[in-house]
């Protein structure tokens, strides 16, 4: 009987290669079409609770998401809420919108994910916390937005999970240096892949027809500079993504420690408030930080 051959090396490949194998990792069907029925009753003028209850009950992933958040400690409520009906009262249409977009996209994720072993739900913790965080930085902001800046923070990091699901080799290669010594992400996945997880997910996100801003986002995150269309949207997934590694709330993959101040001193920052004085600086850091302070516990509540 022979023997099975040692596995080789865990070499780099080429762009040709990288585009065939990426190009037959499973599509995130979610991000082409989340939850309509539920999004047009929510966009809608007047839209009832009885109409919207219905739909969320639906999805039981969604109804247990929604009973859970409602009932954790940062709605702080005297008794439990086990209806949706009430849930929504106390919720909120903005709440409920995000719900109804995160749950079938983190689903898709685990999905796409399989069982190649990384800590999988500290990660949409972390996923999760750049998306709320980008919602509130763009409120500081005062940019106009619709739901693109909160898609586009929860799937900024795609590129990790396209990784993991189409090179799990070289992914688990990456952990593997990273764990010996500690570096910047990027430069470890480049020279393990030949390609890092910015571009990866960039180009995931193409092969599947989705929008420029999430793109754009994927490529530009960690280098918002670079970004020639969507400015506002990819600094604030830059900013809200330092600001919730700084918080150490869930695993991005990065083991580079992030200092206090790097939000503030980042190019990002200067990319959204280059007109704000000294007081409006003031002003936007302490709303971010009163955002970041609740955080954890709605994360505890989604998750």
């Amino acid at each position: 009987m022979e023997a099975t051959p040692a596995p080789g090396p865990i070499l780099p490949l080429d762009e040709a290669q990288i585009e065939t194998r990426l190009k037959s990792c499973a599509r995130l069907p979610s991000l082409g079409s989340i939850n309509s029925a539920l999004r047009e009753l929510l966009s809608a003028d007047q839209s009832y609770i009885a109409q919207i209850s219905e739909v969320i009950r639906r999805d039981p992933s969604l109804t247990a998401r929604l009973l859970r958040l409602v009932n954790s400690v940062y709605f702080g409520l005297s008794s439990p809420v086990n209806s949706i009906e009430e849930a929504i009262f106390y919720l909120g249409v903005r709440q409920i919108r995000q719900l109804a977009m995160l749950t079938p996209v983190i689903e898709d994720f685990q999905k796409l994910a399989g069982n190649v072993p990384f800590p999988w739900r500290e990660f949409w913790r972390h996923c999760i916390g750049v998306a709320i965080m980008t919602r509130e930085v763009i409120s500081v902001v005062r940019v106009p937005n619709d739901e693109a800046d909160y898609v586009a923070g929860l799937v900024h990091d795609v590129g990790k999970i396209a990784m993991a699901a189409a090179f799990p080799g070289h992914f688990a290669e990456v952990q593997r240096r990273l764990a010996e010594q500690p570096a910047a992400l990027i430069e470890v996945e480049a020279a393990v892949l030949g390609m890092d997880h910015c571009e990866l997910g960039a180009r995931y996100l193409q092969h599947h027809n989705l929008p420029e801003a999430m793109i754009e986002t994927a490529r530009h995150h960690h280098q918002p500079e670079r970004a020639s269309h969507h400015v506002p949207i990819v600094a604030a997934v830059s900013v809200a993504d330092l600001l919730v590694r700084h918080a150490r709330l869930g695993v991005s993959g990065n083991v580079v420690e992030v200092p206090a101040d790097s939000w503030r001193q980042a190019t990002a920052w200067a990319l959204l408030f280059p007109h704000f004085n000294e007081q409006e600086h003031s002003l936007a850091e302490a709303s971010l930080q009163r955002s970041l302070g609740r955080l954890p516990v709605v994360l505890e509540g989604l998750l």
